[in-house]
């Protein structure tokens, strides 16, 4: 009797596993259908698919977990977390894994994915004379841009943690990070506005024509002054970030230590190299891990502003106009290879960062 109850609790199991899945795929269809083919008003099915969204997700979660807590303990135990991760993963595999995979595949065809080419299109990304100025251009931001937020934050966070006026200071450093690249683009487009021969209205030539100086193109200047003048807009925005990551990091200091140095006699400069770097030095490397990733698939700033002209192309416009202006899949594809390989060293460095300061 105890073995044919087994094998009937276990067909009735394996029966749930199987109807649950297919009832929840069949039923969401059929929704989806009707929203596809139905002819209510946009407003009305709008409403009634972020109810479906809300409701479908709920639906699935219960029913689910309800399957799984029909297994014995043992199993249940096992199962249960893959019901909340689960869905999460498949769809991050969908949205990010498949494509890189795909990504990948193309980049190994011609422009138009109909013949092989191996690695063909690698060697012209390391060749060719505009891909090359593209990731010299990469390089400068990398360099630059990290050492120059990198710096400024730290500076900023030391300084505004002894000012009266900490709170006001940090708000206004802080405050770009709350606009958009793109806006940040237009912004400083107009401050580097240039018109020959005429009134200026850019901020910059205008400040520059007060204290008698001659106005200048600055977006069109030789290499890197052009450059460099766009990755000011990077540290304009991007100071704020690690300035308040620093000021955080800082206080976390214990005032014993630093009152200790200074009654055996050591300067601020020694305080600042001995104590506070080595002490903040996780968070260092996490902020500069963050910007170098930041910088290095850096493109809204430079598509607003230059568009890539007068040489100051990245691998991300590279990447947009290879594949969607020039409709070139190999060049484009891998390109957006490229930047992944170049972005992997960065993301274990910061896991191994958060593994070490406990985080999983």
């Amino acid at each position: 009797m105890e073995l044919r109850a087994g094998k009937g609790n276990a067909l009735r199991l394996l029966l749930l596993s199987v109807l649950v899945p297919v009832l929840n795929i069949g039923v969401h269809w059929l929704i989806f259908l009707f929203f596809r083919d139905s002819g209510l008003p946009p407003v009305a099915n709008a409403v009634l698919a972020v109810l479906w969204g809300g409701l479908g997700i709920y639906s699935i979660y219960y029913s689910f977990n309800w399957l799984v807590e029909q297994y014995p303990d043992q199993w249940k135990r096992r199962l249960l977390p893959f019901v909340f991760v689960g869905p999460a993963a498949l769809l991050l595999g969908w949205l990010l894994v498949l494509p890189t995979v795909r990504t990948l595949y193309l980049s190994f065809m011609n422009a138009n994915s109909t013949e092989f080419v191996g690695f063909a299109n690698f060697a012209a990304v390391f060749t060719d004379r505009l891909l090359v100025t593209a990731l010299r251009n990469n390089l400068l931001w990398v360099v630059f841009g990290t050492f120059l937020c990198v710096g400024f934050g730290l500076l900023i966070a030391i300084l505004a943690d002894r000012s009266s006026f900490e709170r006001v200071a940090k708000a206004i450093i802080f405050m770009p990070m709350a606009i958009s690249f793109v806006a940040a683009g237009v912004i400083w487009k107009f401050i580097y506005y240039y018109q020959p021969e005429q009134e200026q209205i850019g901020l910059l030539n205008a400040i520059v024509v007060a204290l008698g100086g001659e106005p200048q193109a600055w977006l069109s200047m030789i290499q890197p002054w052009n450059n460099l003048f766009l990755i000011a807009i990077l540290v304009w925005m991007q100071t704020g970030f690690a300035m308040v990551i620093f000021s955080a990091a800082i206080k976390s200091i214990p005032e014993d230590m630093l009152e200790a140095a200074r009654v055996d006699g050591a300067n601020e400069w020694t305080i600042f190299f001995k104590i506070m770097i080595p002490t903040i030095s996780g968070t260092v490397l996490s902020v500069t891990t963050t910007i170098i990733v930041f910088t290095l698939k850096i493109f809204d700033v430079v598509m607003i502003m230059t568009g890539g002209q007068y040489e100051t192309d990245v691998v991300a416009t590279q990447f947009y106009r290879q594949l969607f202006m020039y409709q070139n899949t190999g060049y484009g594809s891998t390109l957006a290879i490229v930047l992944l390989i170049a972005v992997i060293p960065v993301i274990i460095v910061n896991l191994r960062q958060f593994r070490k300061e406990g985080g999983f």
